[in-house]
């Protein structure tokens, strides 16, 4: 009996008071969405009534609105020998799995594989805005006991794409002209040699001067924080030593964010970037994560004290992929369309010069209409020095 009539006064005491708390809580929301309201409606009278106001202050709005609806397109090629993990590293950075249909050779059909060139496009949404990806894949490069011009067909290849491009740019309809250039190119550098071998010199001096270069160390988990720090050192001072022109980061703004600054400067120092992919999911610290298990421990594909995984996603999808197809624009295929004009100049220039004399073809006949004209003109010629012979004599005698 006690227990419910405190029941009863605590209801009717504490109630009201709880009532009108949520009550009061409304309101003060109510008013302060009413007073947000009331501003927004008066910061766009102003803007449609501020007789300074142009409008081209909306032209990035404009130009992101079109770019989201028309969607972007990049291509990535990779290379480098077999096993070094190509394949499952572009299917972690994009998340997807561009390779399903993929025939693994066995190793008889390996030594007879020459180089061929694959491709592999997918269509990417994010947050609605749509990638097409297209992966240039090399399979077959460096696997041969022979490897001396192993990199022709994919050099033929970017010429080709240069070539293809150009043909469309020049022609009547320019409208949908498909950009297939090969933006980027991640080269895999195995992580079991001493450095660069012949064959990475090589194919690097072949393409650099048409494509942007990223070099790779892969399966860097074969290697220990130091002997990591060592290859990289090894690697930028043989590139330097070749004049091998790799892909070089732009010089950030002054009126650049100081956090996108300290990342730019991260990105340059880490160069080549140790690698690990993985499609595989374990458990570590109780979190579900990317990585590969090892009877030692866990490597984590995403954790940057254990590669730079993270700094090239970040470099290669979130903050320079815009740069890349610039320098691919603007450089590589420049390079190439000035070229390809200045040999058409030189072929039409040659076809146009003779060494024989110019035939001498006899001059038309005039008609009588014609020899008419002609004696009209010579009288009324005759006629004007005439008359301009006699001012000037008229003129001579006033002055005496």
């Amino acid at each position: 009996m006690n227990r419910s009539l405190f029941a009863t006064f605590f209801i009717s005491q504490f109630g009201f008071f709880f009532f009108f708390s949520i009550l009061s809580l409304y309101l003060i929301i109510w008013t302060y969405f009413k007073i947000a309201r009331y501003k927004l409606k008066i910061a766009r009278y102003k803007l449609r009534n501020d007789k300074q106001y142009v409008g081209f202050a909306t032209l990035p709005n404009q130009v992101h609105r079109k770019s989201v609806k028309k969607g972007f397109d990049f291509t990535l090629m990779v290379a480098g020998e077999s096993g070094l993990g190509k394949s499952t590293l572009v299917n972690s950075l994009f998340l997807t799995d561009l390779y399903k249909d993929r025939k693994l050779l066995n190793a008889e059909e390996r030594i007879n594989q020459t180089v061929e060139i694959t491709k592999h496009t997918v269509d990417i949404e994010e947050k609605g805005v749509k990638l097409k990806l297209t992966i240039v894949d090399t399979p077959g490069f460096g696997d041969a006991v022979n490897n001396n011009e192993c990199w022709g067909p994919i050099t033929d290849y970017t010429d080709q794409q240069f070539e293809q491009y150009f043909r469309d740019e020049s022609g009547l309809n320019r409208k949908n002209i498909l950009d297939n250039r090969v933006h980027c190119c991640l080269y895999f550098i195995p992580p079991f040699g001493h450095g660069l071998r012949p064959v990475d010199v090589e194919f690097m001096k072949a393409l650099h001067e048409k494509v942007n270069i990223i070099p790779l160390i892969s399966k860097a988990d074969c290697l220990t924080p130091s002997e990591v720090k060592k290859l990289k050192d090894r690697v930028r001072d043989e590139i330097e030593h070749f004049g091998i022109k790799v892909y070089q980061f732009p010089e950030c703004d002054s009126d650049e964010e100081e956090e996108f600054k300290q990342m730019d400067k991260e990105l340059k120092e880490c160069t080549p970037f140790a690698v690990i992919g993985s499609n595989t999911v374990v458990e570590a610290r109780g979190q579900r994560v990317r990585g590969r298990l090892y009877p030692w421990g866990i490597v984590e594909v995403e954790n940057q004290s254990h590669c730079d995984f993270v700094k090239l996603r970040n470099m290669l999808i979130r903050s320079h992929m815009h740069d890349l197809k610039d320098v691919t624009c603007d450089v590589h295929y420049e390079n190439y369309r000035a070229h390809c004009i200045q040999e058409m100049t030189s072929k039409l220039a040659q076809d146009n010069r003779t060494d024989s004399p110019l035939p001498i073809l006899p001059l038309p006949t005039p008609d009588v209409e014609t020899e008419k004209l002609i004696k009209m003109k010579d009288e009324e010629l005759k006629r004007m020095q005439e008359m301009l012979e006699k001012m000037q004599q008229q003129m001579h005698e006033k002055d005496q």
